[in-house]
């Protein structure tokens, strides 16, 4: 029993380390079932012959795995049946465990990898540790995946000291009890004549002294590199896996705006808000944003919900009025070149729970959570309100920079999920002295892209003359575009520095000085940015809290960075009966001494990614005389796990096959399918330049299926192509109609695409010598091309 309980416990010890980056304890103990599972079912089938044994274990691993998926999805609350829970762990479980968040929740395509690889460890181990006595090899299937499961956690965990420790403790006590002679076992040289005896015992000797000696010369060499990469960075191998993208409108909804301003009637979204106190819609600073409700003073109490004005609240009290409106927030966007705003965001597969990040320490926390049904929105990005702390009713992936949230597969009209958000309320007494950060840390909200127009310049300067403070300067801007411009609702869309100048200080009469919330949220956000503010630009929703939201109530507002108080929002858009006043009467075009700017233009410089770092350690050759046993158990271990991953491999590349020609838009698919002509020409060893047009690559794959000497007879006689190179030129056709006409492409083209797609690769796969047909399917090369 000391062999396979050691096996048992070294394998199960993959999943305590793994389980480092899961959420609960769930992970662990399934692989540690797994792990007891595998060896048990091989130390039963004992008597059994060889061959027999891995059938069996993998039908036992079949149950132990469905049984498993089972209770990871009842516990994630996932919907949907074990069929389909299954298929889709089986065809996403890789990607997903590669970019989901940490940490991750246990759902079943983040399960499925550990415990199929942990039983078929056990089962190896078993089969060549205990069926044929080979402990030491048997322990090689359990030392790959506890290092397999070392890799994948990476950086994201402390190392792991006492896990490895138990590791070889087991591992030493099992090979010491697999040694411990027997009974029956006595001297093998004592029935041998005294002169035989002294030679055998003195080669014994001899080969000791070797095998101490080579021990000892590696130690020597390769121990100094080992101990050099004990400070290192591990490899995070999710640098090397794509996270899930977004279109343009979802990597900046900014630009929506002005087309929801024109259907304000719209309906979105239906939401039902649960306060606290399960009364009225939770309070906010100003009824309706106004930011010129009073002339001077402290800001409200919940910026959270309503940006500070720069008077008191309207009721000269709290300033927390109840039914005041509530915010739910889109996108936050982060970057800006001068051209447009993005969200810049990196996206990780998330269970329920969301990371807690810690709030800001002038603030309190209160948990409000909402019921929201998707009506006409349409996108990935998903509405919630700030901050998300757990989601249920759909699959997200998140990023905690800024906190957005989107569903990988689009919105779709009924979709129904449930958001429990984190809001914070910073202390408004502390504002007027609130200092904002500075550094590395925000350069990316302090970065000023190259070509701000002058007048913009001269407009910020002058706004920071005489305004020190940080949140002097913010209501300064505020205040000048709520008292100088007007908020319409035909206004253009464009948020770039031409056109900030336009609306600033175009002619009123030429359409200047007027805009949506886009341009109002941009502005502010600019501006600040050149008084040295660090400052961002969130997209969302004001609502009620209960009932529909339209896309009349989309909007946009800045938010600006304060120590101790996080992120606070502001409202520069003026009351609805306000009048502007003339931009002249307060700026000066051409003052005569301007004051330099107080905030210099961060500069980012690049960092330096880690270099990966070698495993260490090689192969050890293990003597002894092979046995059809130990060739059996142990190639039969071998082949299951390299037949494992050559599955795996071609279900990956199957998905993405999928992936490209049946999801998505009709434009969607048929780029899809171009793309997988590129990739089977560089499969064919006939890849293109990123530089060559559509035709310029037709014609190349053209050449690559045909004869030699075909193509320059068609070119001597003006004739056609025909058969799968006609098919290429097709669908060049139907991707330069995209490129050029966008959304006219028809589901039908789109089929016709994937058809003519998969014509020509038949095609081009056959005319490719028979081995490298065979590895045409396995090559990982797609999934890991930039696409």
């Amino acid at each position: 029993m000391p062999v396979p309980l050691a096996l048992i416990t070294m394998t199960a010890l993959a999943g305590v380390v793994l389980g480092r980056v899961y959420a609960g304890p769930l992970l662990p103990r399934l692989v540690a079932g797994a792990a007891v599972g595998s060896v048990v079912v091989s130390l039963a089938a004992r008597r059994l012959p060889s061959w027999l044994v891995a059938p069996v274990s993998v039908l036992a691993m079949a149950g132990w795995t469905l049984w498993s998926l089972r209770l990871a999805a009842t516990h994630a609350d996932l919907p949907g049946s074990l069929a389909e829970v299954t298929a889709d762990a089986a065809r996403n479980g890789i990607p997903r465990l590669l970019t989901a968040m940490i940490p991750v929740e246990p759902t079943p395509d983040t399960v499925l990898v550990p415990l199929v690889a942990t039983w078929l460890a056990g089962l190896a181990g078993a089969e060549v540790a205990v069926r044929s006595g080979r402990v030491l090899a048997g322990y090689l299937p359990a030392a790959l995946l506890y290092a397999g499961a070392l890799y994948v956690v990476g950086p994201n965990a402390g190392p792991a000291v006492w896990p490895t420790v138990v590791f070889v403790a087991v591992a030493a006590l099992g090979l010491a009890a697999s040694a411990r002679p027997g009974p029956d076992s006595g001297d093998p040289v004592a029935g041998l004549a005294p002169g035989v005896r002294a030679a055998v015992r003195l080669r014994l000797a001899g080969g000791a002294a070797v095998g101490v000696a080579v021990v000892v010369g590696l130690v020597a060499l390769l121990g100094p590199a080992i101990v050099g990469r004990v400070d290192g960075r591990p490899v995070d191998p999710r640098r090397y896996v794509e996270p899930p993208q977004v279109e343009t409108l979802d990597e900046n909804p900014l630009i929506r705006i002005s087309g929801w301003a024109l259907h304000p009637e719209q309906k979105l979204l239906d939401v039902r808000t649960q306060r606290p106190d399960g009364g009225a819609p939770a309070p906010s600073a100003l009824s309706g944003g106004d930011p010129s409700a009073a002339p001077s003073g402290d800001p409200g109490n919940d910026p959270a919900d309503a940006g500070p004005a720069d008077g008191s609240p309207p009721d000269g009290g709290s300033g927390a009025p109840s039914g005041g409106p509530v915010r739910i927030r889109l996108a936050v966007l982060s970057d800006y070149d001068g051209v447009t705003w993005r969200v810049g965001a990196t996206y990780r597969n998330a269970g329920r729970i969301l990371p807690a990040a810690a709030p800001a320490p002038d603030s309190t926390v209160e948990t409000v959570r909402q019921d929201l049904t998707v009506a006409e929105l349409t996108g990935r990005l998903l509405p919630a309100m700030a901050t998300p702390r757990e989601v249920s009713g759909a699959r997200v992936a998140y990023d905690p920079a800024t906190g957005t949230l989107i569903r990988p597969e689009g919105l779709t009209p009924g979709l129904r999920y449930t958001v429990t958000s984190a809001r914070e309320k910073p202390d408004s007494n502390l504002l007027a002295t609130a200092n904002v950060p500075a550094g590395e840390s925000v350069a990316r909200v302090l970065r000023v892209a190259d070509g701000v127009p002058e007048p913009l310049s001269r407009l910020a300067s002058q706004l920071a003359e005489e305004n020190g403070a940080p949140y002097a300067r913010a209501a300064a801007i505020e205040q000048f575009l709520a008292e100088h411009y007007r908020v319409v609702a035909d206004a253009p869309s464009g948020h770039a520095y031409p056109n900030l100048n336009f609306f600033l200080f175009g002619p009123r009469n030429g359409g200047g000085q007027r805009g949506t919330s886009e341009q109002f949220a941009a502005a502010f956000a600019v501006l600040g940015r050149l008084t040295g503010l660090p400052t961002r630009v969130v997209v969302g929703f004001e609502s009620t809290g209960d009932g529909p939201v339209r896309a009349g109530d989309a909007y946009a507002w800045p938010e600006v960075l304060f120590d101790g108080l996080g992120w606070v929002p502001f409202d520069p858009l003026p009351r609805p009966d306000q009048e502007p006043r003339p931009v002249e009467e307060d700026y000066r075009p051409t003052p005569e001494d301007p004051p330099p700017s107080e905030a210099p233009e961060p500069t980012l410089e690049p960092t330096a990614s880690p270099e990966p770092a070698a495993a260490p350690g090689g192969p050890a050759d293990s003597g002894g005389v092979p046995t059809p046993v130990l060739v059996g158990g142990g190639t039969g271990g071998l082949l299951l796990l390299v037949g494992a991953l050559l599955l795996t491999l071609v279900a990956m590349r199957r998905s993405l096959t999928r992936a490209r020609l049946g999801r998505g838009d009709p434009g969607q698919r048929i780029a899809g399918a171009w793309r997988e002509v590129t990739d089977a020409l560089r499969l064919a060893g006939r890849p293109v330049g990123e530089d060559l047009a559509a035709t310029e690559v037709a014609r190349h794959a053209r050449r690559a299926v045909e004869p030699p000497g075909a193509a320059e007879a068609d070119r001597a006689a003006s004739a056609p192509a025909t058969g799968a190179g006609a098919g290429v030129d097709e669908l060049a056709d139907l991707l330069n109609q995209v490129a050029f006409a966008p959304r006219s492409a028809t589901p039908d083209q789109a089929a016709r695409a994937a058809a003519l797609t998969g014509t020509y690769v038949a095609a081009l796969r056959a005319t490719r010598p028979r081995w490298r047909r065979l590895l045409w399917s396995i090559h990982p090369g797609p999934l890991r091309w930039r696409r």
